[in-house]
């Protein structure tokens, strides 16, 4: 369902000015950091390629995508973050590497491109095996690995739901290709009823509002489970008027949990609260298009100081089309019928 064009607060011009953020903050390589002299992660530079990619910045976003493919790793992975010349940390994200699928299929979606499908699978298909490979006998995928393949010792429940969600998103990339992948299919029905019923199979994160609404997001808890599951905790990571704490302990509002939320309530259906949180977020923004990383309420401080972040924007740029209907691309986070049904 999409709501009356008239809820919606940012235009067509708006939302191109933000991806223009973004890419004035790409480098030349294609790398996308989270602001000019810092790092980048593989999630977030994927969630900046598909912001640029919403508005129709496609050269910017190969540009992303081809980066990814020339530093992927033999084993299918990328190391955690990178600085423009150098790899900062080196130890493996099981959800950055998988969280290519989703970003390769959202591209597919706008484009109807099968030339860069097919170009990417041999990018796609790698990461996705070296995901499935870490996941237990349980069904819950560990969190990382160090970079000589030692794994580390847990799950967490936002990386895992964010995996689900990008193994649909090959499962539906290898389906457009005319491939079978089984194995793809079992590791997300043990991975999703994990999610939903072995609580304790993911270290203890409850701080952190990711936890709560990513199950809901990713499509694992969905329907009248997702309706109970979102109001247990609403009341903890919400600031009325203000939008989502990162923390449960902290007035710290963010741009991105703020964004994504809102997605995770249109996903079943809330889309009024899915709107108000939306424009809870737009005084974020500054007169370039850009968004603040977080405010510290009541004081209405930004945090960290007067850090804008291109995910920031991105988030926004992409909460923006599933509210509006933008491209073919909208219903990639907020109809959980969209991707295949396992």
């Amino acid at each position: 369902m999409i709501p009356d064009p008239t809820e919606i607060v940012l235009t067509d011009n708006d939302l191109k000015e933000t991806a223009e953020s973004i890419a004035e903050w790409q480098l030349e390589s294609g790398m996308i950091p989270w602001f000019p002299g810092g790092h980048a992660d593989p999630w977030n530079h994927i969630e900046a390629t598909m912001a640029l990619q919403t508005v129709g910045l496609v050269d910017e976003a190969l540009k992303g995508y081809e980066w990814l493919e020339r530093i992927q790793r033999d084993d299918g992975s990328w190391h955690n973050y990178y600085l423009k010349d150098s790899i900062e940390q080196d130890k493996i994200d099981s959800n950055c590497v998988a969280y290519i699928a989703t970003g390769v299929l959202h591209s597919y979606l706008i484009s109807q491109d099968t030339g860069f499908l097919e170009s990417m699978w041999k990018v796609v298909e790698p990461a996705i095996d070296f995901v499935v490979d870490m996941q237990t006998e349980r069904g819950e995928i560990i969190w990382a690995r160090h970079s000589d393949g030692t794994p580390w010792s847990y799950a967490l429940l936002t990386g895992s739901s964010s995996i689900a969600h990008s193994l649909r998103s090959a499962i539906k990339i290898a389906t457009e290709l005319g491939f079978e992948k089984k194995r793809w299919e079992s590791s997300y029905i043990k991975l999703a009823n994990v999610i939903q019923t072995v609580p304790e199979a993911f270290a203890p994160k409850k701080r952190w509002a990711m936890d709560w609404y990513y199950p809901v997001l990713s499509g694992v808890v969905t329907g009248e489970m997702g309706e109970k599951h979102l109001a247990e905790k609403k009341e903890i990571f919400e600031i009325p008027g203000k939008g989502i704490r990162c923390v449960s302990d902290r007035p710290w509002i963010t741009t991105a949990e703020t964004c994504e939320c809102a997605l995770a309530f249109q996903s079943i259906g809330d889309i009024q609260h899915a709107l108000e949180l939306f424009k809870q977020i737009q005084n974020f923004r500054n007169d370039k298009g850009q968004y603040l990383t977080g405010l510290v309420y009541p004081e209405s401080v930004s945090f960290p100081e007067d850090e804008y972040s291109t995910y920031s924007a991105a988030a926004v740029v992409l909460a923006a089309d599933s509210l509006m209907g933008i491209t073919k691309a909208s219903e990639l986070f907020s109809n959980h019928k969209f991707l295949p049904v396992l």
